[in-house]
C-alpha cells in the first residue's frame, strides 16, 4: 500500500484543508511577497513539511539566509522528497519546485546556493509545515 495520498482530491477538498494564501500558492503556482512568509528568518531545529500532504521535505541543517526573503535550502530531504518541472511563466525561464508526493507548488531552484551543492531552493512559507520535534 503507498502512502502517497490522493492527489487527485477534488479543489473544494484543497480548499477546505488550506489558508487562502496557502491555496493559492500550493494548488494554484502562487508566490508570497519576499520577507513576508513566516519561516524566511526562522531558525528553529526541524523538518519543514509539505502544507498539503505534510510529505518531509526541507531539514533545517540545511536552511540559510540567502538574503532573498524566502526560506531557502541548499537541498531538500532527499532525492525522492521534490520534483523540479520547467517553468517559462512570467517570461522568465526558471525550475519550479513541487511536493513529488501530492504535487504541491513549493518555489523554485536557482544554481546560486552555497557548497556543497550550489543550489538555493527558494521556497514559500506558505507551502510548509515546520515540525520543530522531527530533523529527519
Amino acid at each position: 500500500m503507498s502512502d502517497k495520498p490522493d492527489i487527485s482530491a477534488h479543489e473544494a477538498d484543497w480548499r477546505e484543508k488550506l489558508a487562502p494564501e496557502q491555496y493559492r500558492i500550493a494548488r494554484e503556482g502562487g508566490t508570497e511577497a519576499p520577507f513576508t512568509g513566516c519561516y524566511w528568518d526562522h531558525h528553529e531545529t526541524g523538518l519543514y513539511r509539505c502544507v498539503c500532504c505534510h510529505a518531509p521535505l526541507f531539514r533545517s541543517e540545511e536552511k540559510f539566509d540567502s538574503g532573498s526573503g524566502w526560506p531557502s535550502y541548499w537541498q531538500p530531504v532527499d532525492d525522492t522528497a521534490v520534483s523540479t518541472h520547467e517553468d517559462h511563466s512570467h517570461g522568465m525561464r526558471r525550475v519550479e519546485v513541487r511536493c513529488a508526493r501530492c504535487d504541491a507548488h513549493l518555489g523554485h531552484v536557482f544554481p546560486d546556493g552555497p557548497a556543497p551543492t550550489g543550489l538555493r531552493y527558494c521556497i514559500n512559507s506558505a507551502s510548509l509545515d515546520f515540525d520543530p520535534g522531527d530533523a529527519t
